[in-house]
């Protein structure tokens, strides 16, 4: 088994009485693009502070290449860091900014200024190499922050939502550059961002985090399609999620009483429930059918429309359900061409019984 460059080992942070990270372990594989997510104040930030060594844990140890990296210095870390701010001097020029790194480490002037030029020219901005940043564009400044802390050519990058402040347009762009970079590279990415799409788009693994602790750790798909829990199937994206008491339970279907309805789910590999047991399932949006007639589906759920919004070949309808419950059902455009739903009184939301996942219990 290959051993992990990074492992948090049992990692908690304190500061006095709020515990900001809870004891945490997990292991990140070199050459990985590690994406860490969550609401504000889930810790993701002041998890990677810790390994880049601004923040010292109050317990349990961070290795890196097997050696104890709790006392060790950020400068001596050799994990730059690019920030959301960017942080480049105003007084320099993008090639001068470059460089500082390898000034700092005693590199001659020649070879700092030859090293600048080509991850300049690598990043696609060598022309701009003596203007100064001030005068440069958003996505040019962040193309100079990444080339000063990949310059020294450091074995692990650490980015603090270093795409926020841009453009959208920018922002899909850069997503491009940062994953064709890594891939070409091979250096471990360690990014912490508030957007799925950004981390969904990008890493090989996510984490969720989830008042200082891991809900989830995985790749996207698989969080996507089976959340561990409410928490999660709520923060990665558009979910339908119900909540109900077990009807009856066999090894291969398990029948759910809501307020909705009574709906059938797969029972899994955890074995059968017991009748009254608190269940809740989740079934992704783009996972839900409608229609005009009521379908053959084990699970139906009679509504209407209340508003739907359009995202050029994709929309996602917001449906009401009798008793006032919302779901939501995302389709494509030329799916709704048949459909006279802002004329329909009622519609039929309706999904098979695979396409249902049974959340564990809180």
């Amino acid at each position: 088994m290959t051993t992990p460059l990074v492992v948090f080992d049992r990692v908690e942070k304190r500061f006095e009485n709020f515990v900001a990270v809870k004891p945490t372990s997990f292991e990140i594989a070199a050459g990985e693009f590690l994406a860490i997510m969550g609401p504000s104040g889930c810790g993701k930030t002041t998890t990677l502070r810790m390994l880049a060594g601004l923040e010292a844990p109050t317990a349990g140890e961070i290795r890196f290449e097997g050696r104890v990296m709790n006392n060790v210095k950020p400068h001596e870390r050799d994990m730059p860091l690019v920030w959301q701010s960017l942080a480049l001097f105003p007084f320099l020029n993008a090639r001068e900014n470059v460089e500082f790194g390898l000034k700092m480490r005693g590199v001659d002037s020649a070879t700092r200024k030859k090293k600048a030029l080509e991850w300049l020219d690598r990043l696609g901005i060598g022309q701009f190499a003596e203007r100064n940043v001030a005068k440069l564009s958003g996505g040019q400044r962040q193309r100079v922050a990444l080339a000063r802390s990949l310059v020294t050519e450091p074995k692990i990058l650490l980015l603090d939502e270093p795409l926020s402040a841009l453009d959208a347009h920018l922002v899909i762009r850069m997503q491009s550059v940062l994953t064709k970079l890594q891939k070409e590279l091979g250096i471990t990415f360690v990014y912490v961002t508030h957007s799925q799409s950004e981390a969904f788009a990008m890493a090989d693994r996510v984490v969720i985090m989830s008042h200082g602790e891991i809900a989830q750790i995985g790749k996207a798909k698989d969080i996507y399609r089976a959340p561990s829990d409410k928490f999660v199937a709520e923060f990665v994206g558009r979910n339908n999620i119900f909540e109900g008491k077990v009807l009856k339970s066999t090894p291969a279907n398990t029948v759910v009483a809501t307020p909705l309805g009574a709906f059938s789910v797969p029972t899994g590999t955890k074995g059968t429930f017991k009748a009254d047991d608190p269940l809740s399932f989740v079934v992704a949006a783009d996972l839900v059918q409608i229609s005009a007639q009521r379908p053959s589906e084990d699970n139906i759920v009679e509504c209407q429309v209340i508003s739907e919004q359009f995202m050029g070949t994709t929309v996602t309808l917001f449906l009401e359900a009798k008793d006032g419950s919302e779901l939501k059902v995302q389709v494509g455009q030329r799916e709704l061409e048949g459909i006279d739903f802002k004329g329909s009184k009622k519609l039929f939301a309706s999904w098979p019984v695979s396409r249902a996942h049974v959340l564990a219990r809180q």
